[in-house]
């Protein structure tokens, strides 16, 4: 199947907004786009993937191994006409000063055709430059292509054709001018979610609109189709996307899923499902009462956003602080931990949440918790291991990114795990662990490393079965 990946030479040059629009475009045209977003993500994601039609899938040298995400592409791709990747920062950066983890290394692993996204603000013959030198730092990276990006008018984007031409031999698949509508408008974690824009679709049909009239579709269809691999990642037998499923009676659990909460990786939805987990969502800003369930998961997402109206429906708020309380099995991270806190500070306003967890969130001007994370599970931690894994015994990838941190937190609270690196909840540990209640500001992704989808269904099937010790079948499929 033919595949590119769109990149840039740094971050904040435009390549979500142009893999939005071309994820939009192209489907316009009835091909099946299949977008991916390396790295760890949330956020770009619901943009890419509500443009294509089809959820987004991270791709992320932390937590899973090589051939696991070559897999995991593969099985995604099924169904697609393209596979479209969205690099994150620049082509060649990454954590790992020798590049292994770097999006040139993705595209390697994955053999497909780069196209470089160029900001060229400020920029004329030295785009010249610019490509040579990214064309010849890793000659394995097949960069097949260049979007002029961020161009100040016809005169400008003459003077950039005619040095890419004179000095390289990459065509140009098209050069977008420099317009203010054509932004997603951002806030301090990035791009704001499209689960909170009013008017997303439209948006997306306006940059579609307006970009497939500046990029030669065609071209970056050529492109993606001149994979001397055959068309990228390796084929993968017909099976559902969750690869493996546990054994035992089904069970429900409810997901919060609305403009506060959103952050969740599809990949992990599908894991649930497969390990025997009927997935039904709720409104935390506009349902009353929870749906009926075995257990709840509250993902990330922006409260701070929203507080005024989380804080105004108090029957919903009480519904889950009794459930937690009666002992229901709970997950939450990040944005779901704060609104299980007591309250939610942002300045001169606080407004009451859940009250499950004994402290209180306030937002701060600065990251308190930012990156890649590494967690050693406590004795504390209550789910189940599942397969052959056993607790505690190797650390959990994981990653964090947060403005909030807890204040007055009770400090008889135990911690499911101890940070070997991140901040957590304190700066040493993270995980809180109340009655069936896990909350923690770090993100889980569900890897081979880590199935916690698996270990989380199996605990709501103890707690089900009062808490009785009984071991899973994990069936392979």
């Amino acid at each position: 199947m033919p595949h590119l990946l769109l990149a840039a030479a740094h971050k904040s040059s435009g390549k979500t907004t142009l893999a939005t629009a071309l994820c939009a475009a192209l489907r316009a045209r009835g091909l099946e786009i299949q977008p991916f977003k390396k790295g760890p993500d949330y956020i770009d994601p619901l943009w890419l993937g509500r443009a294509a039609g089809r959820p987004c899938v991270n791709l992320d040298f932390h937590t899973q191994e090589s051939d696991e995400i070559v897999e995991l592409a593969a099985r995604y791709d099924q169904g697609a006409d393209l596979g479209l990747v969205e690099a994150n920062k620049g082509l060649f950066d990454g954590v790992d000063p020798e590049g292994h983890d770097c999006n040139a290394a993705l595209a390697r692993l994955l053999d497909v055709p780069v196209v470089l996204v160029i900001d060229c603000r400020g920029m004329t013959r030295g785009i010249a430059p610019l490509l040579l030198g990214y064309r010849s730092f890793d000659p394995q990276v097949r960069i097949a292509g260049v979007i002029l990006n961020r161009v100040g008018g016809a005169r400008h984007e003459s003077k950039l054709r005619a040095a890419v031409e004179r000095y390289t031999d990459l065509p140009v698949l098209g050069a977008v001018h420099e317009d203010p509508s054509l932004e997603i408008a951002e806030r301090y974690l990035g791009l704001i979610p499209s689960n909170e824009v009013d008017g997303a679709d439209a948006k997306i049909r306006g940059l579609a609109t307006a970009v497939a009239s500046q990029v030669d579709l065609d071209g970056l269809l050529r492109v993606a189709r001149t994979d001397p691999s055959g068309g990228g990642p390796v084929c993968v037998p017909d099976s559902p996307r969750g690869a493996e499923h546990t054994g035992g009676p089904p069970v429900r659990i409810a997901v919060a899923r609305d403009a506060a909460f959103g952050f969740y990786y599809p990949t992990d939805l599908d894991a649930l499902e497969a390990a025997g987990a009927e997935l039904c969502f709720f409104d935390t800003l506009h349902d009353r009462d929870l749906p009926p369930a075995d257990a709840l998961l509250i993902g990330g997402g922006f409260p701070e956003s929203r507080l005024a109206a989380l804080a105004a429906n108090r029957s919903l708020r009480e519904a889950i602080r009794t459930a937690i309380e009666a002992g229901t099995p709970a997950y939450a991270e990040c944005g779901g931990l704060m609104y299980l806190s007591r309250s939610i500070r942002w300045g001169d306003q606080e407004h009451a949440m859940v009250g499950a967890i004994p402290a209180t969130s306030v937002m701060h001007d600065r990251p308190q918790g930012r990156g890649y994370v590494s967690l050693r599970e406590t004795r504390e931690h209550p789910w189940p291991p599942v397969g052959d894994g056993a607790v505690g015994e190797a650390p959990v990838p994981a990653h964090e990114f947060h403005y909030s941190a807890l204040e007055d937190v009770d400090p008889g609270l135990p911690f499911a795990w101890e940070m070997q690196r991140g901040c957590g909840v304190d700066g040493r540990h993270d995980g809180i662990v109340y009655r069936n209640l896990l909350a923690s500001y770090s993100h889980q992704r569900h890897t081979r490393r880590n199935p916690w989808a698996r270990r989380f269904v199996a605990f709501v099937r103890q707690c089900r079965r009062g808490c009785v010790q009984e071991p899973e079948t994990v069936i392979a499929t």
